[in-house]
């Protein structure tokens, strides 16, 4: 029988080594979305050298930044067992945020394709252990009365880390190099390295000194940790959590296919690099906004209309950016597409941490973070290749799997909160 919860409708609050942890991924998350520009940067520098595989820069490039993610995603299913099998969550988090410290502080002497191919591969497996680990510790954290609350939260410091590094990444570098006393003096992109390196170190610091288990999560150790494709209840076809990591991978996706096709996109716009930021920056600005008063709602209203009501939402906003002709219009519709992201994230996470057993939380949510992971990296090389066809071509191509995805939770998904109220959205029951 699937596990539906009854609850009240307590007052919201975040319990401190939420907040604590939500700093420590912001600051983590400065550092690491710094490489995403600096990275790049440092390439073309003239500074990296030796065999690039017969590869291009722009390729080799991209197979840098996209090691990342996929060795990320690959390991998140084990590192999140492992977790429930120790029941322990703070020690994966800290392994994760030692490896990134590292491996931020080696991009200084790399001065290879291969050395930052390696570095960057590691710094994959680093976050591997923060990821599974920090979602399932929210988890076990919240209660089922704020759970969504607090998974917005998190969220929403995450995002707010991930958007402010790219935003002064470019001018660290340009900026360089920096006069130390003593007549020394860094480049701007050993500086860059240096800052990364940290942040990684300040939310280590954070998380030794503020954030600790929870017991239940010991005494639960060990408990089933096995990831059912069929519905077990016999309620429905697909189990929902993972149908929910299906749909997280078609939407991240589909949100995922802006990012690579920059000088398309304003060839067809007939606009420069400063609207394509704004456009890039939308669907942050809508996340963040929105990530914590959605989460809130979903604790009342209930998780399944807001899941549904997203993915419904992704579907127009995915596709009128293969048609739009204005930089206005593009910026609305990413805009929207961010509400329709956030929409579907932090109540996904709060369905699935309903659904999940004492100690089961990193097997259970690692897999919606793990595919969103592959989602992420997936989108920008589908909108790499199928751009050749056709500008909407990629736009296409994600509407597809939004509608596959809306169809998925629609059918397959299932409220987890017993007593909702009222709320008009698509798909409520």
């Amino acid at each position: 029988m699937r596990r539906v919860v009854e609850r009240g409708l307590a007052p919201f609050a975040v319990d401190r080594r939420v907040l604590a942890l939500a700093g420590a991924r912001m600051a983590d998350g400065i550092g690491n979305s710094f490489l995403i520009i600096v990275i790049p940067l440092y390439v073309t520098s003239g500074i990296v050298s030796g065999t690039a595989f017969g590869l291009g820069e722009s390729m080799i490039t991209g197979v840098i930044l996209s090691v990342f993610g996929f060795l990320n995603s690959s390991f998140q299913p084990f590192t999140g067992r492992l977790s429930d099998r120790l029941g322990r969550r703070k020690p994966f988090i800290l392994v994760g945020l030692a490896g990134l410290a590292v491996t931020n502080i080696a991009y200084v002497v790399a001065e290879t394709y291969v050395s930052l191919l390696v570095i960057r591969g590691l710094q994959g497996v680093s976050v591997a252990f923060i990821i599974p680990s920090s979602v399932a510790l929210v988890n076990e954290l919240a209660t089922t009365d704020d759970r969504g609350g607090n998974m917005g939260v998190y969220n929403t410091f995450r995002l707010v880390g991930f958007g402010a590094g790219p935003a002064v990444a470019g001018a660290v570098v340009s900026r360089g190099p920096y006069a130390l006393p003593g007549g020394m003096s860094v480049t701007g992109f050993a500086a860059a390295f240096y800052i990364a390196t940290i942040t990684a170190t300040v939310s280590y610091v954070l998380v030794t000194v503020l954030v600790s288990d929870p017991e239940s999560t010991v005494a639960n150790a060990g408990a089933d940790l096995s990831i059912p494709i069929l519905d077990r209840s016999g309620s429905t076809l697909l189990d929902p959590i993972f149908t929910l990591g299906v749909a997280s991978l078609f939407m991240a996706t589909a949100i995922a296919l802006f990012a690579t096709i920059q000088p398309d996109v304003n060839a067809r716009l007939e606009q420069g690099s400063t609207w394509f930021g704004l456009q890039f920056a939308a669907f942050i600005i809508a996340q963040v906004a929105l990530q914590t008063p959605i989460g809130r709602a979903c604790d009342r209203y209930g998780r399944r209309p807001f899941i549904v009501t997203g993915m419904v939402l992704l579907i127009p906003t995915t596709l009128v950016q293969g048609f739009v002709l204005s930089s206005v219009l593009m910026f609305v519709a990413r805009l929207f597409q961010g509400i329709a992201a956030a929409m579907v994230f932090a109540p996904s996470l709060a369905l699935a941490g309903d659904l999940a057993g004492e100690g089961e939380s990193g097997s259970k949510l690692s897999v919606l973070t793990m595919a969103f992971g592959y989602g992420i990296a997936i989108g920008p090389l589908s909108s790499g290749a199928l751009v050749g066809f056709g500008f909407r071509v990629p736009f296409v191509f994600g509407t597809v799997l939004a509608v596959f995805g809306a169809i998925l939770v629609y059918t397959q998904v299932e409220e987890t909160l017993e007593s909702t109220a009222s709320v008009p959205v698509v798909g409520s029951d």
